[in-house]
């Protein structure tokens, strides 16, 4: 036994499958197989189109795979803005993906040298289609079991601990960080998390807590999707008053300069005190460019305050300076 005053859970989270979907090494893959392939699928189905179910749909798309996505929901990307998920969409399919929405896989039924899924959509159709490959993308499940919380006040909901936000539980001298945790289960998430605890415990003065409507969230997908704060329907549903810009990379020099002028950059501002609320993106290097945005939230900046900013050009930052002018109908390169 080791004792201690502090005590820091980062057990993590493992992939969470459904049943008759779970990894056999061989048909059915979960992140880990997918990431060390055996081989390249002909034809593959990613079950699940959320971040990383994407992430490997566009990969193995673009290595020539024949890719199906198939999401219960009714778009893809579900927690992004509808905005962009729409254009993700529309780009996805225009490289030849074969998207599935408001779809549930109800079957999967092996033989010596394929695997055939069996489809069921909201109506109840029934369809079938055979894959060399199904990879399952259906959200992760925290690593609580076996780590001593027995007989403690700490608090699991849906396997994930409950902690405020400076990463304490309900036991009082126990923490947890990163993905054992509640959403967004990022990387950045979790080492950001860890510095605030350990601060906390250290003492430290004037320390900040975490405020997750400020962490940015990236899909290195193709075209790259990247966004930080409320979505306009989540604005909308919290009752706030709101305006809404939107600037196309096609209007952007640089974009096109460098061959990627598809894509979308989109702005939530407060109506009534000009706060930026929400930021999406989707193209070329917004994995990039949403740290900017990320900043902005982070000092509770106006939209005077970034459309004084100026930015450099030619750069694909300018967009974003764009996307707050048309927001209050003042875009200059339309």
């Amino acid at each position: 036994m080791i004792s201690a005053k502090h005590i820091i859970l980062a057990t993590g989270a493992r992939a969470r499958h459904l049943p008759g979907m779970e990894p056999d090494g061989k048909f059915i893959w979960s992140y880990k197989e997918a990431l060390v392939p055996d081989t390249l699928p002909k034809k593959l189905l990613v079950v699940g189109s959320g971040a990383i179910g994407i992430e490997f749909a566009s990969f193995f798309n673009a290595l020539g795979s024949d890719v199906t996505v198939v999401e219960v929901m009714d778009r893809i990307l579900p927690v992004e803005d509808a905005d962009i998920s729409a254009f993700a969409e529309k780009s996805f399919k225009k490289q030849g993906m074969k998207i599935l929405k408001g779809t549930t896989v109800s079957e999967l039924k092996k033989s010596a040298k394929e695997i055939t899924a069996t489809f069921k959509d909201k109506k109840d159709k029934v369809t079938t289609d055979s894959f060399d490959r199904v990879i399952t993308a259906v959200g992760i499940v925290g690593n609580v079991e076996n780590i001593g919380l027995e007989g403690t006040r700490i608090k699991v909901d849906r396997t994930h601990i409950e902690v405020d936000e400076f990463s304490r539980t309900a036991e009082p001298g126990v923490y947890a960080i990163g993905d054992l945790t509640g959403p967004p289960w990022l990387a950045h998430k979790a080492s950001h998390e860890a510095i605030i605890c350990v601060e906390k415990i250290a003492g430290e003065k004037d320390v900040h807590p975490l405020k997750v409507e400020n962490i940015p969230g990236c899909t290195y997908c193709h075209p790259q999707v990247a966004s930080v704060g409320l979505t306009e329907e989540k604005a909308k549903e919290a009752g706030r008053d709101i305006k809404v810009g939107r600037f196309s990379f096609v209007g952007n020099g640089k974009a096109i300069a460098l061959g990627e002028p598809e894509g979308l950059i989109k702005t939530i501002f407060d109506a009534k005190t000009g706060e930026l609320i929400g930021a999406h993106m989707i193209g070329t290097e917004v994995t990039e460019l949403i740290q900017g945005y990320g900043i902005a939230k982070t000092l509770e900046t106006t939209e005077v305050e970034l459309m004084h900013t100026v930015f450099p050009h030619p750069t694909l930052s300018e967009m974003m300076h764009e996307s707050v002018l048309d927001a209050y109908g003042k875009m200059i390169h339309l």
